[in-house]
């Protein structure tokens, strides 16, 4: 069996909860997973990095008790999302935590991926292009996130008909597919073009369970696909961001400078006074479908309902089997 195949069927919808910068903590984890899509945090939310290991202890032991408790409907796998980059000073630290699932971010490394299968992890890395795909199978990514145009964070500028494409020819493992992704449609759609999962991030935001203020999850829900700008000026690499934030910082969202990406630091959030993703807070094109802040419980059971609504039109409309 493939290892798509295994952790689609721990799952109760094809989703990856993406691991959101200062977002993501055990709370909206657990609450993902127990609503049956793989949970994910990056490592570095966890701080001092001492905290790490207490947040995995929480979260193995609360997602075992639910799985004792609901026997039929086991909680999804949870995942790590680890930050390649050189100024990540806890890399190796954080590394030493034996994580069943690794997400791998901005660089793809050998040693590191070596250090994740040596305990029998699996490691999935961001790419924005096809040319970053294939360099990070060559060395040792077990499946693939192929981040398109419209997603939240350091999201691509590929359309996600063309980035999917290019990979699924010579890759026949695991890949996710990332942007604009916020209904249960769009899932259906992300297998349609030949993902395996949908990952899906800022969604999850506009959730209880999220720490994130509530203006944050406020401006979400009031915003669309307009309202996100795409600028390298506060990390160094372009991202998506909300543009009220912009603007509540003093900036004209309109002509921001480009960023200096040799001063990338994950310890102190930035290259500008207004730090991201503290200030500057990122997010996705697809938020126009978001109409109100939800649990994650209850955003995973409208993408559940959407989900079963789409498969059921297409299979009337085509005659044939869909997943």
């Amino acid at each position: 069996m493939s290892a798509a195949s295994k952790l689609a069927g721990k799952l109760r919808l094809p989703c990856i909860g993406a691991p959101l910068f200062i977002v993501s903590t055990p709370d909206l984890v657990i609450a993902q997973c127990k609503a049956g899509i793989v949970g994910s945090f990056p490592a570095l939310n966890a701080r001092p990095k001492d905290k790490l290991d207490e947040w995995l202890v929480r979260i193995k032991s609360e997602l075992a008790e639910h799985d004792a408790a609901h026997p039929d409907s086991p909680a999804a796998p949870f995942a790590v999302n680890q930050i390649v980059h050189r100024s990540n000073d806890r890399l190796m630290h954080d590394l030493e935590a034996c994580v069943p699932l690794v997400i791998t971010s901005l660089g793809a490394r050998e040693d590191v991926n070596q250090a994740i299968h040596s305990y029998g992890g699996l490691v999935f890395h961001d790419v924005i292009n096809n040319h970053f795909a294939k360099k990070a199978v060559q060395k040792g990514a077990d499946g693939i996130i192929a981040v398109a145009a419209g997603a939240g964070g350091h999201a691509g500028t590929l359309s996600p008909f063309a980035l999917v494409s290019e990979i699924r020819e010579w890759f026949d493992g695991p890949l996710c597919l990332s942007g604009s992704i916020a209904t249960g449609s769009g899932v259906l759609a992300a297998q349609a073009l030949g993902a395996d999962f949908a990952y899906m991030g800022s969604a999850f935001i506009a959730s209880a369970e999220a720490n994130a203020q509530d203006a944050y999850k406020q401006s979400i829900v009031e915003s669309v696909a307009a309202d996100i700008v795409y600028s390298s000026l506060f990390t160094g690499v372009h991202g998506n961001y909300l543009r009220p934030s912009i603007m509540a910082a003093g900036l004209d969202p309109d002509n921001l400078p480009e960023g200096d990406v040799t001063q990338m630091d994950f310890g102190s959030g930035g290259n500008t006074d207004a730090k991201a993703w503290k200030d500057i807070w990122g997010c996705g094109q697809g938020i126009g479908a978001i109409k109100e802040v939800s649990t994650a419980g209850e955003i995973v059971e409208r993408l559940k309902g959407e989900y079963a609504a789409a498969v059921a039109e297409s299979r009337a409309a085509t005659g044939r089997f869909v997943p």
